[in-house]
C-alpha cells in the first residue's frame, strides 16, 4: 500500500541544497539530484515556481496533452532508470480515455497509463541561448512520467496561453507525494499453472494479450520468460542489444524501440542511421530520434515469440535489476502483415548468453 511521505525539506531549504549541489556539479541532473538529495523530481523541480521557473499547472494533464498540437514541432521525451527515449514530431491522432490513452502517429507515438499521472509543470530552463520551455507531467509519488519540450519551430506563443490559462494559484514550491513501497514479489515457480500458461501463450491472437496472460497467470514477466521454455523465450547475452543497433543502423533495417515506465509508453518505428558508445551509455542520435542506454544497467536479455494471426512476433526485451523489463525491440510491422524475415534473421545472429 502507497503511504504518503512524512517531514519533508521546507522548498526554500530544498532549493538551497540544490544550488549548491549545482554549484559543485554544474552539470548534474535534476533526476540525479533527487535522488541525491532524498527527494523525488517533482518535489525539486517544485522549489522553482514561487522565482517562475517551474509553473504548477491547475489542469487535467490529458486534456493538456490535448492541447500539445497547438504547439506544432515539439520533442517528447520518456525514461526510466536505465533509458531516454525522444521523438521529434507534432501530437496528432490523440485518444484518451478514462485511463489509457493514445498518440498515434508516424512520428510521435504514445500509450497513455492517465490513471498514473498527477503532476503538471511548465518549466523554463535558462540555457545558453535563452529559456527552454517545456511540459513536465509526474506520477503521485513524483517520478517523472513524460516531459515535452519545445524546439525553435514550436508555437511558443501557444505554449506561454495555455500557462496563463492553467496556472495554479498555489505556487509556493511545496508538493505533498507519496511513499511508494517495493514491488510484491513473484510468486513460486512451483505455484505457477505452467501447462495453462504455455497453452493459452501458444494460443495468442495478438501481442496486446500478453500483458492480460501474465496477469491471469499471477505470473511476472521475467519469471514467465524463465519458466515457459526455449521455443517461446530464450536468454542472449547483454551485448546482443547495441549488436542488435548496431546491426539494423548498417543494413538499414527499420525497428521499432519501446521504452517506457508505469505511465507512459513511448515507441520509435523506422531505421535508425548513427549509434555510439559513450562511458556506460550506448546512444541512437538521429535527428528525429535520440536513444540513451546504460549498457552496465543490462542484467538480462532475452529473446521472445508471441504467436498472433499474422504468425509469430519476435522481440527482444532487456531487463534491470530486479528482473524489471526497461527496454523492448520489435521488428517494423504493419497489421495483417507477417513479421520482416530480416528482423529475424538478425535476432537469430545475437550473441548467445555466455555459460
Amino acid at each position: 500500500m502507497d503511504t504518503i511521505v512524512g517531514e519533508r525539506p521546507a522548498p526554500a531549504d530544498l532549493a538551497g541544497r540544490w544550488a549548491a549541489l549545482k554549484e559543485a556539479e554544474p552539470k548534474l541532473r535534476i533526476r540525479d539530484a533527487a535522488a541525491r538529495l532524498g527527494v523525488s523530481e517533482a518535489e525539486l523541480l517544485a522549489t522553482g515556481a514561487p522565482e517562475g521557473r517551474a509553473v504548477l499547472l491547475q489542469a487535467d494533464p490529458a486534456w493538456l496533452i490535448e492541447q500539445v498540437p497547438t504547439f506544432g514541432e515539439v520533442m517528447a521525451l520518456t525514461r526510466n532508470d536505465h533509458a531516454v527515449h525522444e521523438k521529434v514530431g507534432r501530437y496528432d491522432n490523440i485518444s484518451i480515455g478514462a485511463h489509457a490513452g493514445l498518440v498515434l502517429n508516424q512520428e510521435i507515438d504514445l500509450r497513455l497509463f492517465m490513471n498514473r499521472w498527477k503532476y503538471a509543470f511548465a518549466v523554463m530552463d535558462p540555457i545558453k541561448d535563452g529559456i527552454r520551455k517545456s511540459l513536465q507531467f509526474f506520477d503521485k509519488f513524483g517520478r517523472a512520467v513524460h516531459k515535452i519540450y519545445l524546439r525553435p519551430e514550436s508555437d511558443e506563443a501557444a505554449f506561454d496561453r495555455l500557462v496563463a490559462s492553467c496556472r495554479a494559484d498555489d505556487q509556493s514550491g511545496a508538493l505533498s507525494v507519496a511513499a511508494s513501497t517495493s514491488p510484491a514479489a513473484d510468486h513460486a515457480d512451483s505455484e505457477i499453472d505452467l501447462p495453462g500458461l504455455r497453452t493459452d501463450w501458444e494460443n495468442l491472437h495478438d501481442t496486446h494479450e500478453f500483458h492480460g496472460l501474465l496477469r491471469r497467470y499471477k505470473v511476472g514477466r521475467h519469471q514467465a520468460l524463465r519458466l515457459i521454455g526455449d521455443d517461446l523465450a530464450y536468454p542472449v547475452d547483454p551485448s546482443a542489444f547495441r549488436f542488435a543497433l548496431e546491426s539494423a543502423a548498417e543494413t538499414e533495417l527499420p525497428i521499432m524501440v519501446f521504452v517506457g515506465n508505469e505511465g507512459c509508453i513511448q515507441i520509435h518505428g523506422g531505421p535508425i542511421v548513427r549509434t555510439a558508445a559513450m562511458g556506460p551509455w550506448f546512444n541512437v542520435l538521429d535527428p528525429a530520434f535520440n536513444l540513451h542506454v546504460r549498457e552496465d544497467a543490462i542484467e538480462a536479455a532475452w529473446v521472445v515469440r508471441k504467436p498472433t494471426v499474422d504468425g509469430v512476433v519476435t522481440s527482444v526485451e532487456l531487463y534491470g535489476p530486479g528482473g524489471v523489463a526497461f527496454l523492448t525491440l520489435f521488428g517494423v510491422r504493419k497489421p495483417g502483415k507477417a513479421e520482416d524475415g530480416k528482423w529475424r534473421e538478425l535476432v537469430d545472429r545475437l550473441p548467445a548468453k555466455a555459460s
